[in-house]
């Protein structure tokens, strides 16, 4: 498995004084995660577990994006070294308790969008720290609006590439933002990461 080195902050910034982590590695091929743990003042390696994503029969949403986080936290720990704290997170979209994954193909991502049009649903971020084998994990909910969609605003969003690898179908951090008429909670954890939630995580160690 490839390790991506990623400099991000210097280390005389303040923040990464404070920290006493040596080396922080995130597990998550996604560019998003890598963008808004940079932005946090990091410094960090990057891994890309396989972890297959499939929902037991009885875990509840909120049960399964936890376990997701965990499992990739922890495949990603298995790939460095033993002093290194390992992130992992995964985003999922729930509607009326139903997850909405990546979708398959064009049909699959306009199901998707047509339940969510005009409507409310939830992103479900969990984020897991791990090291020398203790872990932490958090769930972060947010509500999240949408306008009433056509399906020609459909097709044409399908045609921008953009929804072709994002949970329910949609990015709120590009051409989807313009579908999204109001949220509560956190904007970064529907991109992918929460800033606060996934610091708070991390100096616990």
């Amino acid at each position: 498995m490839a390790v991506v080195v990623f400099i991000t902050a210097p280390s005389s910034t303040p923040l990464a004084c404070e920290m006493t982590i040596s080396k922080l590695v995130l597990a998550s091929g996604s560019p998003r995660r890598r963008e808004l743990l940079a932005q946090m003042g990091y410094q960090f390696e990057v891994v890309v577990p396989n972890v297959e994503e499939r929902r037991a029969a009885a875990e509840s949403p909120a049960q399964y994006v936890e376990r997701l986080s965990r499992d990739k936290a922890l495949a990603g720990a298995a790939l460095v070294a033993a002093e290194a704290v390992v992130i992992g997170s995964d985003t999922i979209v729930v509607k009326d308790q139903q997850v909405l994954e990546k979708p398959r193909d064009f049909a699959d991502a306009k199901r998707m969008l047509l339940k969510l049009s005009g409507s409310q649903h939830q992103v479900m971020t969990g984020v897991s720290v791990t090291c020398r084998g203790i872990t932490h994990s958090v769930v972060v909910t947010t509500e999240v609006w949408f306008k009433t969609l056509s399906e020609q605003e459909i097709e044409a969003y399908w045609q921008s590439g953009e929804p072709c690898d994002k949970a329910g179908s949609y990015g709120i951090q590009g051409l989807g933002g313009r579908f999204v008429t109001r949220i509560e909670g956190s904007y970064h954890a529907v991109v992918g990461l929460p800033l606060y939630e996934t610091d708070q995580l991390l100096h616990k160690f």
